[in-house]
C-alpha cells in the first residue's frame, strides 16, 4: 500500500520510493553540491560487489558481468573491478563497442578495466550472433538502468534471454533490464533476477514487478537525504520541454499577465519579458489603457490588451474573459494596485480561471487582494510572497529559525491547497507535502522588479504544463542564479532588466552556476 511520509517521500510496502525523474534530478543536484557522478558510480558498483561477496566465495563462483553503454554499465564495470580485488574470477561482456559508451563516468571505469590486462576477461557483443553462452555461477545484469522506455532491441534482447536461460544466480543492478522502473511494465522481455541491488531508494516499478526483482536490497551511495530538499540544476532540467523540429507557435504556452497601473507599468512588462526569455511562445498583458499604451512602446515583443479605466475593475471582465480563452496560464498582480474595485474584479477573474481550468500565479498586489477573500481554488495556484506579503496572506509572522519557517510555510500551503514560494535569503517552496530550499540569489536582488522576473519565469513553466511545485522550484533557482551572474558582472549595481539576459544562459546550462554558487548555510 502506498502513502506519503511526513517529509513528502512516497512509501510503499515499507520502502521509501523515488521515481526515475526524481532520481535524475537528485543526481544532477548532488553533482552541483559537490558529490560527483563518478563518486556515485563508484559507490554503486562497490555495493553490488559487496552484496555478491556476502553470498558467494571466490573459489566457488565465477562471475559474468553484462554491461551496457550507459551509467548502469559503468556501475557494472566498477562492480567487476571490486570483485576482482576480492579474488573472484570475473568476465565482463560489453553490449556494444567501447567507442559508443555514452557516459563519461562509465568511460573512465572502462579504461580502468582495460588497464588490468589479462587479470580480467573482456568481450564485446555488438551483434546478436555474438551473444555467448553463460557458464558462470553468478551473472550480474548491468545492461540498462532506470528510465528505459520501449521494447528491448538486439543485442540487448538476446543477452537478456541468455541471462534467463543460464543456470546461474542472477543479480540486477538498480533495476532488472526490461522492467520499467516507474510502472513495473515488462518491456517485451526482462531479466528474472534472484537479487536486485537498487540505490538510494526503491523505484516504484520494483515493487510492482516482484517476480522479476527477486530479493530487493536498497543501498546508499553517498546521497544524504538533505540534498533532496535543495533546489539545483536538476530541477531546471526537469521542467524544460524539448523542442522537436515540428513545433508550432503556441506549443510552448501562452501566458496572460494581468497587472499594471499608472505608477507601476514596468512590472507586468518585466513579467512578460521574463516569460518570453524562459521560452513561452506568447505573452499577453492586460492592463489599464494608458498603462498598456506605455508598455507597447517599450518593446515590440509585448502584446497588450487595453482595459477601460485607471485600474482593474468589473467592466474589464469581458475583455479578460476573451484573453483567458487564449491563455494556458495566468499571472495576476504585478503593479495592479489595491483598489476595492480591483479586489472584486479579481474574484471574478479567479472564478473564470477555475471555469477554464488553467493554472494561476498570484504575486504582489494580486496576492494582497487575494488575502482578503482567500480560499482553496480548484486549479493549480502558486503564491510568491516575501515576508511582509506572507504576513498579509496568512496573518502569521515568520519565525527566525529556518526549520520553523519551513514548517509554517508547509502548513500554509496545505491549508490553501497551493504552492507557496516564500522569497527570502533562503527561498522556501512547498505544496503542503513536498518542500525545497533554494540558495541562489544575493542581497543585490532587493532592487524592485526582480520578483516580477521570478513571476514571469514560473508563469512560463506553468504555461508549458509543468507541475506547479516543480515550476516554482525551477523558477526560484533560475531567477536567483541569473541575479548571481549579474552580481559577478556588475556587483550590487543591478537592474531587474539585467536578469533577463541571463535567464536563457542559466536554463541552457544551469550547472554553470556552480562557479558563483554560495555555500549552503550551516545549521539548517
Amino acid at each position: 500500500m502506498e502513502r506519503l511520509a511526513g517529509s513528502g517521500t512516497a512509501v510503499m510496502d515499507g520502502y521509501d520510493l523515488i521515481t526515475t525523474k526524481e532520481m535524475r534530478v537528485l543526481e544532477l543536484n548532488a553533482e552541483y553540491f559537490g558529490v560527483s557522478r563518478l563518486q556515485l558510480m563508484e559507490n554503486a558498483g562497490r555495493n553490488v560487489a559487496v552484496e555478491v561477496a556476502s553470498r558467494f566465495k571466490p573459489q566457488e563462483a565465477r562471475i559474468t558481468v553484462f554491461c551496457g553503454l550507459g551509467g548502469n554499465g559503468g556501475d557494472g564495470f566498477v562492480a567487476a573491478r571490486h570483485l576482482l580485488c576480492l579474488g573472484f574470477k570475473v568476465e565482463v561482456i560489453l553490449a556494444g563497442r567501447p567507442s559508443n559508451i555514452t557516459s563519461e563516468e562509465a568511460k573512465k571505469n572502462w579504461q580502468a578495466l582495460e588497464s588490468l590486462g589479462d587479470s580480467i576477461t573482456v568481450k564485446e557483443v555488438y551483434d546478436s550472433s555474438l551473444v555467448p553462452e553463460v557458464e558462470a555461477e553468478v551473472v550480474i545484469d548491468a545492461l540498462l538502468g532506470i528510465g528505459v522506455k520501449g521494447r528491448l532491441r538486439p543485442p540487448i534482447l538476446q543477452i537478456v534471454k541468455a541471462i534467463n536461460e543460464a543456470e546461474a544466480f542472477r543479480v540486477a543492478v538498480d533495476v532488472p533490464t526490461g522492467i520499467d522502473s516507474d510502472t513495473g511494465e515488462v518491456l517485451g522481455e526482462a531479466v528474472r533476477a534472484d537479487l536486485t541491488v537498487t540505490f538510494h531508494k526503491a523505484k516504484p516499478g520494483l515493487l510492482k514487478a516482484k517476480e522479476y526483482v527477486g530479493d530487493l536490497v536498497v543501498r546508499h551511495i553517498g546521497l544524504p537525504e538533505e540534498i533532496e530538499r535543495y533546489a539545483g540544476p536538476g530541477d531546471v532540467y526537469a521542467v524544460v520541454k524539448p523542442r522537436p523540429p515540428e513545433s508550432h507557435k503556441g506549443d510552448f504556452g501562452r501566458l496572460l499577465v494581468i497587472g499594471g497601473s499608472a505608477v507601476y507599468f514596468g512590472a507586468p512588462a518585466l513579467v512578460a519579458s521574463a516569460a518570453l526569455r524562459t521560452g513561452v511562445d506568447l505573452a499577453y498583458i492586460a492592463a489599464p489603457e494608458k498603462t498598456a499604451q506605455a508598455i507597447s512602446t517599450m518593446s515590440p515583443n509585448l502584446i497588450t490588451f487595453k482595459l477601460e479605466g485607471d485600474h482593474l475593475n468589473r467592466l474589464n471582465i469581458p475583455v479578460i474573459r476573451r484573453c483567458l480563452e487564449k491563455a494556458t496560464a495566468v499571472v495576476v498582480g504585478p503593479g495592479l494596485g489595491l483598489h476595492k474595485e480591483t479586489e472584486e474584479a479579481l474574484k471574478e477573474v479567479l472564478r473564470i480561471v477555475e471555469e477554464r481550468g488553467i493554472p494561476v500565479l498570484l504575486d504582489a498586489d494580486g496576492l494582497k487582494a487575494f488575502a482578503n477573500f482567500k480560499r482553496r481554488l480548484r486549479v493549480p495556484l502558486v503564491l510568491t510572497p516575501h515576508a511582509g506579503e506572507y504576513k498579509i496572506l496568512t496573518g502569521d509572522t515568520l519565525p527566525g529559525k529556518l526549520k520553523d519557517r519551513i514548517e509554517m510555510v508547509r502548513r500554509a500551503a496545505q491549508e490553501l491547497n497551493a504552492v507557496i514560494l516564500l522569497k527570502s535569503n533562503v527561498d522556501v517552496i512547498s505544496d503542503g507535502v513536498r518542500v525545497k530550499l533554494n540558495f541562489t540569489g544575493n542581497p543585490g536582488m532587493t532592487v524592485g522588479g526582480t520578483g516580477d522576473v521570478l513571476s514571469g519565469i514560473v508563469g512560463a513553466f506553468l504555461a508549458q504544463g509543468a507541475d506547479p511545485f516543480n515550476a516554482a522550484v525551477a523558477g526560484a533557482f533560475i531567477n536567483g542564479a541569473a541575479g548571481d551572474f549579474v552580481k559577478a558582472e556588475k556587483g550590487y549595481h543591478m537592474l531587474p532588466t539585467d536578469l533577463l539576459e541571463w535567464i536563457p544562459r542559466v536554463i541552457d546550462d544551469p550547472m554553470s552556476h556552480v562557479k558563483v554558487r554560495r555555500s549552503v548555510p550551516r545549521g539548517l
